[in-house]
């Protein structure tokens, strides 16, 4: 018993995932600068019984990967939902694992708590945290339609809770006593997560859809922020691509987005001081270089977070083998993923304290850096087309590229980068004047440039 309070008291003494002092674009963990990178499942981890995490967690991390988003378990999905196969946010009725104690006619009591949700969070976090995972633990999401409303625990309960509301309004604040039994789960959230230094919050998932609104968040924030002690960073699900934010809610550390490619949500943000993420982004068909792109594209804009939706990983697939089939809206992959570990690897090598993103500096790739002193810069040739889901054409013919560059004057050394295969291509010194010509290379290329 000693020994468990004593690793449970240093755990509490652990420094949690925290803004980095020096450039709060970023993010610090156990002492390093770092960003957030994963190509993760969708959601389920936790909710659905059947989902071995473990294998999960253990091929993320073999994949140089840090990072991945839970949902709660106060949502779940039906097969079939959004054009999913085998959706691990969709589990069988026996396999959903609740927060609510939930009887053998599926009917919830909203004022028990299950033991088993809690122990089984614990647990993933635990393993998570071992690992150098970092999990976004998403409190609610907006209810898109009747029926993923009819199956939560606000529609099946005996303490007559949710009655009669349609699935617009539960996020709201009009019902005190849904909105009660909300604030005691964050309440509960908090105090069983409090040990743990590898996650952050979200208020809500995708909520600018179907309902939910500002006051609420700005209420759940608070609800989070009294809890929690201010420890953790809470984050924000802003906008699907881009929106400028004019008002933004003191508690918030992160603002996160989806399907922002281009990343112009990075620039428009900017100037708020903290880190912008693309925690979802998918429904851009099979091929991986469309992740690796929007990955590499959305970081070189300053961007601090990404989560590509990965369908290859379900239940009996927790290493990530699944080929969805192509009804899927979107791919992933274990050569994917090792490509996003390697563009992980590359970005957390950069002083990230000084990093900032650059403009002017090539003719034809976007830049990150310190003026001076060190460039990242990036150039793919992919182009959005279709809206919402864009056919994304990825040019792989071979090439050579000169590039113009603007760099203050000096000696640099230049080392291209292959994204696809994470292989060096080429090193040279540059003096800072005319042009520098890329090695042959196709669909995306990057540059360290380092002043000898």
């Amino acid at each position: 018993m000693r020994l468990a309070l004593l690793l449970f008291g240093l755990r509490l003494a652990a420094q949690p995932l925290a803004l980095l002092p020096a450039n709060p674009h970023y993010f610090t963990y156990r002492g390093k600068p770092t960003v957030l990178v994963t190509s993760g499942e969708h959601y389920g981890a936790v909710l659905n019984g059947k989902f071995d995490y473990k294998k999960y967690l253990d091929t993320l991390a073999a994949d140089g990967l840090n990072h991945t988003r839970i949902f709660t378990g106060l949502y779940r999905e039906v097969p079939g939902s959004f054009d999913i196969a085998r959706n691990t946010l969709a589990p069988e009725a026996a396999d959903f694992i609740s927060p609510f104690v939930r009887d053998s006619a599926g009917i919830y009591d909203l004022t028990a708590w299950n033991p088993a949700y809690f122990a089984r969070l614990r647990d993933f976090m635990t393993d998570a945290e071992k690992r150098g995972i970092i999990v976004e633990v998403c409190i609610a999401t907006t209810h898109y339609n009747e029926t993923h409303w009819k199956l939560t625990p606000w529609q099946n309960n005996r303490n007559s809770i949710g009655a009669g509301l349609k699935h617009t309004d539960p996020w709201t604040l009009r019902d005190p006593k849904l909105q009660g039994i909300l604030d005691a789960f964050v309440v509960k959230l908090a105090t069983e997560l409090a040990a743990f230094d590898n996650f952050y919050f979200e208020i809500c998932n995708e909520p600018y859809f179907a309902g939910p609104t500002l006051e609420w968040q700005r209420h759940v924030a608070s609800v989070i922020k009294a809890a929690d002690g201010g420890r953790h960073l809470i984050s924000q699900n802003i906008a699907n691509h881009e929106q400028t934010i004019t008002a933004p809610d003191p508690n918030v550390s992160i603002f996160n987005f989806h399907y922002a490619r281009p990343p112009r949500a990075v620039a428009q943000n900017y100037s708020l001081q903290r880190p912008i993420g693309m925690n979802e982004t998918g429904f851009d068909g099979f091929d991986d270089a469309i992740y690796r792109i929007q990955g590499w594209d959305f970081f070189a804009a300053g961007g601090a977070l990404y989560n590509n939706l990965d369908y290859s990983f379900t239940v009996g697939h927790e290493n990530g083998t699944f080929q969805p089939p192509a009804t899927t809206p979107g791919g992933g992959s274990a050569a994917l993923r090792k490509q996003l570990g390697f563009m992980k690897r590359v970005f957390d090598r950069l002083d990230l304290a000084k990093a900032r993103p650059l403009d002017g500096v090539s003719s034809h790739a976007r830049c990150l850096g310190a003026a001076g002193e060190f460039y990242l810069c990036y150039a793919h040739y992919g182009e959005k087309r279709n809206g919402f889901r864009p056919s994304y054409a990825v040019e792989t013919a071979r090439k050579t590229v000169a590039w113009r560059m603007q760099v203050p004057a000096g000696r640099y050394q230049a080392v291209w980068l292959d994204p696809k295969s994470g292989k060096e291509l080429g090193r040279a010194e540059f003096d800072a004047t005319g042009s520098l010509t890329t090695p042959e290379h196709t669909e995306d290329i990057a540059l360290e440039l380092r002043r000898l």
